[in-house]
């Protein structure tokens, strides 16, 4: 499944760039719909993959999935997102216990505004305020929650997490019964356009040319070198809308995603009364010290987020990335091979989400030497907002340029198949590329992650 050697047609009327989330979503959405207008599927819809399924950042996702965005667009876009989630949970291999954001004050206005307008698109959430009464309420789920300086509790009943490459190949699945081919091994190597227009002809691939109608992007990390290969801006002006003055930034510009596992038992991060807790996600600026030798590692603020998860044999989690200023090329054209390992996630990570847990909860105290010393985590590719590009380009082109947000928008999909079937979609208007010379942008929250 996914790994197909045969040899590639010459002709796929729409061509799908890339086997994780996006790509498969939106292959199950236009499947589904060639199916209902009667259209047969077979040998009209395909996947193309340099590797194969789950080989990039769909394979080593956390897996979370959430409503929990001070943005009212990224919001809205959740909770579609979530509802397709838990249309079929089982098959999705996703776990609804729901998301937890536990803050301290000078994120507090923020997460009231977040709980505001999850109510107004009845999105359920509870919303705890205080220190006093952050504390009993953490303490209800958590009898050895420990942290300090918290604030307010935003408790989301939606939500929660999937297994991720165990949803990637259920997804396989489901959409090569509905007619979808999946070819792996099949590196895109650039777009022909003829006869002065700018829609592409044909894909080049390192197994043959393909003749195409419809272009489709999903391809995570390796979306600068698709784009580049396009045509479109390495550079882009960006509008500042209290000003009306541009500046300059380039297109893409990559962070280092940290995550690790504590290899411990999953049932340790259980709650009083035996479930599964929602996943979690603490901002703090109490002052972080080190759980190894009690020396400071930080007194600004910080944020976590973890769960406990089978899947990968733990507690799994990350924090906030960092910034890779120079990647060398091979890292760029390839997020997640070899070269990528000198920006995996180091000693000073495990030390810092180690000794996080440890702040949380009593439970996690003196675990560092559990913690899985195999690389973790990987190269994102951002916008220059850190949010996603859902856009349409060349006449035939239909970008999902997700700036890392990918694996909980399995809903982004299943929207850019109505949009190329002539349903323009309002989700995704706040995310089109003239945003930024517009001055259209996305606020910006107080969390130390770039993306919430």
């Amino acid at each position: 499944m996914g790994f197909l050697n045969m040899a590639i047609p010459s002709r796929i009327e729409n061509v799908i760039i890339g086997a994780g989330i996006h790509g498969l979503s939106t292959a199950w959405q236009l499947a589904k719909k060639y199916i209902e207008l009667d259209i047969p599927v077979d040998g009209k819809i395909a996947i193309l993959d340099k590797t194969g399924l789950a080989a990039g950042a769909s394979g080593i996702a956390c897996g979370v999935i959430r409503n929990n965005y001070f943005q009212p667009a990224m919001r809205k876009l959740m909770a579609h997102s979530v509802e397709i989630w838990e249309s079929d949970p089982r098959a999705l291999h996703y776990h609804p216990v729901g998301y937890m954001q536990v803050s301290c004050e000078s994120m507090r206005a923020d997460i009231q505004k977040i709980h505001h307008e999850q109510q107004l698109i009845d999105y359920e959430s509870v919303l705890v305020e205080g220190e006093k009464n952050s504390e009993k309420y953490m303490k209800e789920i958590f009898d050895d929650w420990q942290a300090k300086g918290i604030t307010s509790v935003l408790h989301e009943k939606r939500g929660g997490y999937s297994n991720q490459t165990k949803t990637i190949f259920s997804l396989a699945k489901i959409i090569e019964g509905l007619g979808v081919t999946i070819y792996g091994e099949t590196e895109v190597l650039g777009f022909i356009s003829e006869n002065n227009s700018t829609a592409v002809k044909s894909v080049e691939t390192n197994r043959g040319s393909i003749e195409c109608d419809r272009v489709v992007i999903g391809a995570g990390p390796w979306i600068r070198d698709l784009w580049s290969m396009l045509e479109l801006p390495q550079k882009i002006n960006i509008k500042n809308p209290k000003e009306s003055i541009f500046h300059e930034e380039n297109m893409w510009r990559y962070w280092q995603l940290e995550e690790g596992v504590l290899k411990v038992n999953p049932e340790v991060l259980r709650t009083n009364k035996g479930a599964i807790p929602p996943v979690m996600h603490v901002d703090t600026d109490a002052t972080l010290y080190s759980d190894i030798d009690g020396s400071k590692i930080t007194d600004e603020i910080w944020g976590i987020y973890y769960k406990p998860d089978p899947h990968f044999g733990g507690v799994q989690g990350g924090a906030s990335p960092y910034k890779v200023e120079t990647p060398v090329d091979d890292v760029a054209v390839d997020p997640y091979g070899p070269s990528s390992t000198e920006f995996i996630s180091s000693k000073k990570f495990a030390n810092m989400w180690v000794s996080a847990l440890a702040h949380c909860h009593k439970r996690f105290e003196g675990t560092m030497s559990s913690y899985n010393k195999e690389p973790s985590g990987g190269i994102g590719c951002f916008t220059p907002d850190s949010f996603p590009i859902f856009d349409h380009f060349r006449e035939n082109v239909s970008i999902i340029a997700d700036s890392n947000h990918g694996w909980k928008m399995i809903g982004v999909g299943h929207l850019m198949v109505e949009e190329i079937l002539g349903n323009k979609q309002s989700l995704l208007d706040p995310f089109r590329f003239n945003r930024f010379e517009q001055g259209n942008l996305h606020p910006v929250s107080n969390s130390p992650y770039p993306w919430s």
